[in-house]
């Protein structure tokens, strides 16, 4: 009886949990079609209310912005507004810092969140997942002597909390691992191993441990 019992939760367990996460983002997303003018909302055109309508209202709105802003006429609209946002005081600093970072994150010529990196963290001989970010920037960078490579160590199982480090490239070692394979190893706690995990332990010899 345990035996099906166990087996039955890991069919129903990941099953529910992704059904809850779905209807948790499409809840959220469903809450754009407040913004629409009373008369425009599904409930009013069709008498009913449709779930996972705001969320293809939003998927649509996003795309349409998209497509608008690739333009010149739609670039221009949105550079004004951009120096708009700049020349409000608290705003202007708010906006500039999300757009850099968004920049950086979503831009399809960046290698921001785009390489696992296996890294010696908290200490010396304990070893850790970790993101490449980019490299020390700023004053920073004329404070550190060598190559210096900037990283996001997320912590398990909520990988959106981390931490930002800076250290030499030579102590962080490339994984042959895409970023979702590396997330399901952290949020699984180490349970989900990728294939390539084996592979990459094998090279931990050959990284010099930092100084």
């Amino acid at each position: 009886m345990r035996k099906y019992f166990v087996t039955g939760l890991l069919v129903l367990v990941p099953l529910a949990i992704t059904l809850w996460v779905l209807n948790l983002i499409i809840g959220t997303l469903d809450q754009s079609v407040l913004l629409l003018p009373e008369r425009w909302r599904p409930a009013v055109l069709i008498g009913l209310d449709i779930p996972g309508m705001g969320a293809l209202i939003t998927v649509l709105f996003v795309f349409l912005v998209g497509l608008l802003t690739r333009n010149f006429i739609g670039n221009q609209i949105v550079l004004l507004w951009e120096k708009a946002l700049t020349r409000i005081p608290i705003v202007s600093s708010i906006y500039s810092s999300v757009k850099q970072v968004s920049d950086t994150l979503f831009s399809s010529s960046g290698n921001a969140f785009r390489k696992a990196m296996l890294v010696q963290y908290p200490r010396q001989g304990s070893w850790t997942i970790a993101f490449l970010t980019g490299t020390p920037g700023g004053d920073v960078k004329n404070h550190l002597t060598g190559d210096y490579i900037s990283v996001y160590v997320p912590t398990t199982p909520n990988p959106t909390s981390g931490f930002f480090l800076m250290m030499p490239r030579a102590d962080a070692i490339e994984l042959d691992m895409s970023v979702d394979e590396a997330l399901k190893y952290i949020v699984s706690m180490g349970v989900v191993a990728p294939e390539y995990v084996v592979a990459a332990s094998k090279n931990l010899k050959a990284v010099p441990p930092p100084v």
